[in-house]
């Protein structure tokens, strides 16, 4: 009887000393870790919701893989919205235009992590590709589409710009996303809209070849992918890592580029600094809360 129960116990001990070492050696304590975690991962709704979702979760499912972090994807109708979501502190991760990581670090501390650091971010006057529109002096007393009033290159620095610059009075048009823009334009709908050379790009033929760019803005570093600082360090550390990680495979170039990130290094908070000497706080709409 009692070989029998040591070697019950034995058995038990091997089989216990055989689960640690897994545990171990193995990343399911990430998997354990954060099992019951959900991280929410904002966007700046410059798309449509779809188009959103089908550019970020298969990015998001690669870095669940790589890390072992859960996600949840979460959309915004608008600009406005999705302001006042961050300025809130909803998303634990969020991708989000230069201006608003100022704005986000200053009201909840969110870091920004990483960027396309192969370029930079300017904005976009478009008309029509027949418009009878030649020089900014022609856009006098028009109506303009802008996405919102707080989007960065493709609002605050071209409507800036024109009062500034040029003494140019306008009717601004906001009509929630870029692709509203550019379709606004191409309709005839108004004489010029304001986006951003990468979502112009991503237009649909028939939208895109209908267009010409006016006139181009000063440039800033693109818009950057950040982090709350609720969420672990450990945690933002691996995320951080697979992101960037993602940018020395052809697979994930692939999926990075549809963002579009060509590019993609660190990020830190001084890249944004220089935005605050752009002048744009007296063109900038605060959002209620």
């Amino acid at each position: 009887m009692k070989n029998l129960l040591f070697s019950g116990s034995a058995v038990k001990f091997r089989q216990l000393s055989a689960l640690l070492t897994f545990l171990i050696f193995s990343p399911v304590p990430v998997l354990l870790a954060d099992n019951n975690i959900v991280y929410s991962f904002g966007v700046v709704p410059q798309f449509d919701s779809k188009r959103i979702q089908e550019i970020w979760q298969p990015i998001l499912e690669q870095l669940q893989k790589q890390t072992g972090v859960q996600f949840s994807l979460q959309g915004s109708r608008n600009i406005p919205q999705f302001e006042q979501e961050f300025l809130q502190g909803k998303f634990d991760f969020v991708y989000m235009n230069p201006y608003h990581i100022i704005m986000a670090n200053q009201q909840q501390g969110y870091i920004p992590f990483a960027r396309d650091i192969g370029k930079h971010l300017y904005g976009i006057l478009v008309v029509r590709k027949d418009s009878p529109i030649d020089t900014i002096n022609a856009l006098e007393g028009r109506t303009l589409a802008f996405p919102a009033a707080n989007a960065l290159a493709a609002s605050l620095m071209p409507r800036a710009l024109l009062a500034d610059k040029f003494n140019i009075s306008i009717k601004a048009k906001y009509v929630n996303t870029h692709t509203s823009v550019y379709l606004n334009v191409a309709l005839g709908l108004v004489a010029a809209g304001g986006g951003v050379q990468k979502t112009l790009a991503q237009q649909k033929p028939e939208v895109r070849d209908a267009l010409r760019v006016l006139f181009k803005t000063q440039s800033v570093a693109p818009h950057p992918v950040c982090v709350h600082p609720r969420v672990p360090q450990g945690v933002r550390q691996r995320v951080q890592e697979a992101f960037l990680a993602l940018g020395r495979t052809e697979s994930g170039k692939k999926l990075l580029a549809r963002i579009p990130i060509q590019q993609v290094g660190p990020a830190s908070l001084t890249d944004y600094t220089p935005i605050q000497q752009l002048g744009l706080d007296k063109l900038y709409q605060k959002t209620s809360l």
